[in-house]
């Protein structure tokens, strides 16, 4: 046999760890994202060097997680910056640094494509090789492409450079759901799944070491029902890559509850459905958390929110019960904090905008369902107090500046700040 020269086995080495990590410096002029280079700015035209539009950045990479490093600030201007991952998942919010100021964030980012490759089902049988059957409008969308991709918004945005690394031990928490629960790629919708990722980041490196490992990956997608979720091969893709230990949080009833024929309905299809997801999920080691319905802003003559999902939150309880699966009541919740805000004020946490609101908009915004920045913003915060309510151990894993959060208290909706991503859609998602 051939041997091969020790020095040889060492350079090969070192070109495999070079390529597991990728480092690129913002201060020096970069290419347009192609798939040929593999990186580079996308989707928007490329920075300039007053830097106060928002821009892109891609890297080519296969399925799985990644921790992102970014040092923001700039030696040469003040800058605000905002970060956010794929499908404007919200990581960084609002960074202010001084002119020759810098501040390092570290972040996981799940990245994945529609393929699913054969692995050991639940029966201890290798599968068929498969593919997740995404919705029109999710193709060629940033969930579901062959890149991670960030993208630097605020009102001066400063990158000094980005470094991107596969993380293999990160605990991973699958998100299931629908409208209410999906990255919404476009403004001015946004769901508490992409708010969700912003209280796992670690805030600033640079006055704490390095301690979160948590990587969420949002699955939901708008007009979903817990069957046609499964149905698409969303859950067979979970079941693909969980590993043990990993989370499956649900949030399913906005749709279900609109099925019709035989078997359909709270009480049969939804709870049939939910135990196959608590079944499978834990045939894989995983954990499972269920989260009612959020409500709709519905209210009656007394400004009281109306129940308008029937005996869905009622039948996810009692599954939730007899299969010993921890409980987020994100249907009382929400109730409390629209009954908080008022039949008015209530209207700030939905897509509620006048006609004009948007240089782009057409038709005046008048959604009752479906949140905007802010509402998905608070909505995430009931989601994390459930989660320290239920004794979770993720609730150790919040980043240094959470802060307990309750629905009779919410925060100030004229002082959010979530400067606009400059990709829309006046489209109304699926479902209600």
């Amino acid at each position: 046999m051939k041997r091969i020269p020790i020095l040889y086995l060492l350079f090969l080495c070192a070109v495999v760890a070079t390529a597991q990590t990728m480092s690129y410096d913002l201060t020096k002029q970069q290419p347009v994202y192609s798939e040929n280079v593999g990186y580079g700015y996308d989707v928007v035209e490329a920075p300039t060097a007053k830097g106060t539009s928002p821009f892109y950045f891609s890297v080519k990479v296969p399925d799985g997680n990644y921790r992102v490093t970014v040092r923001l600030g700039s030696k040469k201007r003040e800058g605000e910056t905002t970060v956010r991952a794929e499908s404007r998942r919200m990581m960084i919010e609002k960074c202010v640094t001084k002119k020759g100021q810098f501040q390092d964030f570290s972040f996981i980012v799940n990245k994945r494509s529609v393929d699913i490759p054969s692995y050991k089902g639940i029966d201890g049988k290798p599968t068929q090789p498969s593919v997740v059957k995404i919705k029109p409008g999710e193709v060629g969308s940033l969930t579901w492409d062959e890149k991670l991709t960030l993208e630097f918004n605020g009102a001066s945005p400063c990158v000094q450079s980005i470094k991107v690394e596969p993380d293999t031990t990160a605990t991973t928490i699958f998100l299931c759901g629908n409208s209410t629960v999906v990255d919404q790629g476009k403004e001015p919708w946004a769901s508490w799944g992409q708010m969700f990722t912003r209280w796992f980041v670690e805030q600033s490196l640079n006055t704490k070491p390095l301690t979160l490992n948590i990587s969420i990956a949002n699955y939901a997608e708008s007009g979903l029902t817990a069957t046609s979720f499964m149905a698409q091969n969303r859950l067979e893709k979970i079941l693909s890559v969980i590993r043990e230990g990993d989370y499956v949080i649900c949030e399913f009833g906005h749709n279900d509850e609109k099925e019709k024929g035989p078997g359909t309905g709270a009480w049969y299809h939804y709870s049939v459905a939910l135990k196959k997801f608590v079944d499978m999920v834990r045939a894989k080691k995983g954990n499972i958390i269920f989260c009612t319905p959020t409500q709709r802003r519905s209210f009656d003559a007394d400004g009281k929110i109306k129940n308008t999902h029937g005996d869905f939150p009622a039948a996810m309880k009692v599954v939730a019960e007899r299969e010993n699966v921890p409980l987020i009541d994100l249907n009382a919740e929400t109730k409390t904090l629209f009954e908080t805000m008022g039949v008015e004020d209530s209207k700030h946490l939905l897509v509620h905008y006048p006609m004009g609101t948007f240089p782009w908009q057409e038709k005046k915004f008048s959604d009752n369902t479906h949140f905007n920045p802010f509402g998905a913003y608070e909505v995430s915060k009931l989601v994390v107090m459930g989660l320290k309510r239920i004794n979770s151990p993720l609730a150790q894993y919040l980043s240094s500046d959470w802060t307990d959060f309750s629905p009779s208290l919410p925060d100030n909706w004229q002082t959010f700040y979530w400067p606009l991503s400059p990709v829309y859609d006046g489209k109304k998602p699926d479902g209600n």
